[in-house]
């Protein structure tokens, strides 16, 4: 099986960019590093649905050794993540705990296969090595494929962390954007419905849930308009807040009220 081939396959979120050429990489060094090694297999989850968990392979025949353990949930790999120690098998020929596993190995032509798990910050990566002959073994400690796996766990891991950091910034520079017209549009629903600064907010949140449309683009909507063609759902939201409350106010007899003619006391 020749190592310079790379495949990657899995969700799309690490299965294209800098995670999936580093995953496929990560196949081939561990292939290159271990010997009697003819292939490798690596993947990476984050917690997830295992089967969509993203794979890298030295050659398509692995990918399928890969694909039945998820399937199955059983074999090296599932072995490995549940217990956090190396699992492997001298030889498939006589081994009979995966069967599935151990009936695709053999129709590949792999003979043993052995694999190393590592966890970081909800990162879980396997790297897993194949032979076609028995008795490879690959252990944790101070092996090269070991500290290849412990590198790779911790710059996947850093990765990540940047890639949430980058979504967090961008998520406070659109609310940093978009703030001053939020605050516009609730001045405008303040003066409209006669409330308060946070009345108005709760008002246009429920707007923007019942239009399904953005806060920020009903906000910018509601500011160019002046709420022009929005007072239909405005009186939804509860009526208008200055006539209730003027209708609901003490009587002052000094105030004629309105239909009545002045100083008369009667209906004009």
């Amino acid at each position: 099986m020749p190592t310079h081939t790379l495949f990657a396959t899995g969700a799309p979120d690490l299965a294209e960019g800098p995670s999936a050429r580093s995953l496929a990489h990560l196949a081939e060094q561990a292939a290159r590093c271990t010997p009697d090694s003819c292939g490798a297999a690596a993947t990476v989850g984050t917690g997830g649905d295992a089967a969509e968990a993203p794979a890298a392979v030295t050659h398509p025949d692995l990918s399928a050794l890969v694909s039945v353990q998820w399937e199955s949930g059983e074999g090296p790999i599932p072995a490995a993540l549940d217990t956090g120690r190396a699992t492997g098998a001298d030889d498939l020929l006589h081994e009979s705990r995966w069967p599935e596993y151990r009936a695709k190995a053999l129709e590949a032509g792999v003979r043993s296969s052995a694999t190393l798990p590592y966890r970081r910050d909800g990162i879980a990566l396997t790297i897993t090595v194949y032979g076609f002959r028995p008795g490879l073994k690959v252990e944790k400690g101070c092996t090269a494929t070991d500290v290849l796996g412990e590198l790779a766990a911790t710059g996947l891991a850093r990765e990540r962390r940047y890639r949430e950091v980058l979504v967090e910034v961008d998520q406070l520079d659109t609310a940093l954007r978009t703030r001053p017209v939020v605050d516009q549009a609730c001045g405008i629903l303040m003066y409209v419905l006669g409330c308060d600064a946070d009345t108005a907010f709760d008002a246009l949140r429920r707007l923007s849930q019942r239009t399904n449309r953005k806060l920020s683009d009903l906000a910018g909507a509601l500011v160019r308009t002046r709420g022009h063609g929005l007072e239909a759902e405005l009186r939804c939201l509860g009526g208008n807040p200055r006539q209730a409350r003027r209708a609901g106010a003490p009587h002052d007899p000094a105030d004629p009220g309105p239909g009545t003619a002045p100083g008369t006391g009667r209906e004009a």
